[in-house]
């Protein structure tokens, strides 16, 4: 769908705020895969001026969820098993990372809010909540980030998560969810019995296994993607 028209409330957005609202924005299919966007929209739209847009969008390139082409607005990536692929090692690397580092620091506070995390995440795919499901799912795994304290972990997985969750909510099926609580299971028991390697084996493997489940479904997009870019571009340019 197009940016929303309707200006936001005009106050000082960070860079990094403004990155989050257009990550959150690709990942739930608001800015759909190779839909156009121009800056100007998106700051009308957040109610920012265009500096920290063009940024955000800079950082989101590296990523690979837009892309620009020379005097043409930024486009939506679109979702393509390579990428996903890529992006998996990357982040099944920072979460058995997370997981190292966390688990020595874990107590039954913490123990307990993945439970929690992990009862909501169940619930919410009961009900076919997409939303509520990854809200629960990012709980779950922001327990052990948090605890392991490591701004580099947290900056690549705020990139590249977001490329392999977009993937998975396009895909999104009992099946899979049901496989992630019994995963999500697994992983809490292997942090309540202070099994630090264990634990990050199993870390590791969610999210690894999350792209094989996907692999043979993953919607390639860059068909549509082209055939989108070729109706909106102007004939002018």
């Amino acid at each position: 769908m197009p940016v929303p028209s309707v200006a936001g409330t005009h106050r000082p957005l960070l860079r990094e705020e403004v990155q989050a609202r257009l990550r959150a924005a690709i990942v739930d299919g608001t800015l759909a895969p190779g839909e156009q966007v121009r800056d100007v929209d998106i700051a009308h739209w957040l109610g920012v001026s265009r500096t920290p847009v063009r940024e955000a969008l800079l950082d989101l390139a590296h990523a690979g969820l837009v892309y620009t082409k020379p005097g043409r607005a930024t486009i939506i990536s679109p979702i393509e098993p390579r990428a996903i692929s890529e992006a998996r090692d990357v982040v099944a690397a920072m979460h058995r990372l997370a997981a190292l580092a966390a688990v020595p620091r874990l107590d039954e506070d913490a123990i307990e809010r993945m439970r929690a995390a992990n009862r909501s995440f169940t619930s919410a795919h009961r009900c076919g909540d997409i939303d509520g499901a990854h809200a629960a799912d990012e709980l779950f795994h922001g327990v052990l980030v948090e605890l392991a304290d490591n701004d580099a972990v947290r900056t690549v997985l705020r990139l590249y998560e977001p490329v392999l969750l977009r993937a998975e909510r396009a895909q999104f099926s009992s099946k899979l969810a049901e496989l992630s609580t019994v995963r999500h299971n697994l992983l809490i028991a292997r942090c309540a019995r202070g099994d630090a390697i264990g634990a990050a084996q199993v870390a590791e493997s969610i999210w690894t296994h999350l792209v094989t489940d996907l692999d043979t479904d993953v919607p390639d997009t860059s068909g549509a993607e082209k055939h989108t870019t070729q109706q909106n571009e102007d004939p002018r340019a």
